[in-house]
This record gives structure tokens, sequence and C-alpha cells, in this order.
């Protein structure tokens, strides 16, 4: 999560020895051996800088082999805690999924309800969807 970190890795100028060393140093005893090994690889090779879409392709692995899914919702409020369980509930009613994972944000310009999407489906129960439908069927009746 460090911009100083991500910067330092990504620098073509800074050696992989030096590079290796903090690594080094920031996982000792704090991640399994295999992990650090792949970590070393990636230096090796020039790819550190996609260790980051490399855990987000793990993290999906995970979530597969899991059975959860991921849901990004969009409120025009924080939810609380009920509502993100009845959010949860009619996404796994939706997916079939045994569990789910919530991203949250938040966008005003919804004006109220919660978009959901859900790989590339998208739920849309807001006020500003129902009010840009609605427009449609006006424009579409006239």
């Amino acid at each position: 999560n460090s911009s100083e970190l991500q910067q330092f890795l990504a620098n073509p100028l800074i050696k992989a020895e030096a590079k290796k060393n903090v690594l080094r140093q920031l996982t000792v005893d704090k991640v399994h051996g295999y992990f650090l090994n792949f970590l070393m690889l990636l230096v090796d090779r020039r790819r550190i800088n996609f260790l980051g879409p490399i855990c987000e392709q793990y993290r999906a692995l995970v979530r597969k082999l899991r059975n959860v899914v991921l849901a990004e919702v969009t409120s025009a409020v924080e939810l609380n805690a009920d509502q993100r369980r009845a959010v949860v509930e009619k996404v796994k009613a939706m997916t079939g999924a045994a569990d789910v994972e919530l991203v949250t944000a938040c966008d005003p310009e919804l004006i109220g309800g919660v978009v959901i999407k859900v790989g590339s489906q998208i739920f849309d129960a807001s006020l500003r969807g129902q009010l840009r439908r609605l427009s449609l069927t006006l424009a579409q009746s006239a």
C-alpha cells in the first residue's frame, strides 16, 4: 500500500539486490518462504511492478475456489450494518454464492438507493437510474 515502496521497486535505476534486501527486511518472519522466493523471482525477472495485479488475480482465484463473489456496491450514503447484511443476502440470492465480499463506495449523485456490480452484472436500484429509465420510457412514448 505504500506509494514510496511502489516507487522504489518500480525504479529501474535501483539495483535488484537493493530491492531484494528491502523486501527481505520488510517481510522477515511475516510471510512464508515460498512467497519471499516468489518476490525475489519477480525482482530478478524485472516483473515486481506486476505484484499488484498478480495479487488481485490470486484473490480472484481464492474467491472462486471458496465460492465467494466480489460485489461492488455504490450508494448515495454510507451503508449501515443492516443495509450491508441486506445487500449481502440479495447478492447471495442472485448468484447462489456461499459468501459475498463487499467493496463499498459513496456517490451522492445517485440521490438514493444502490448500484450493485457483481462480475459483469449490474443491478441498478438507484433513484438516478430509476429517473433515467422513466425519462427513456417517456421519450419513447412521445
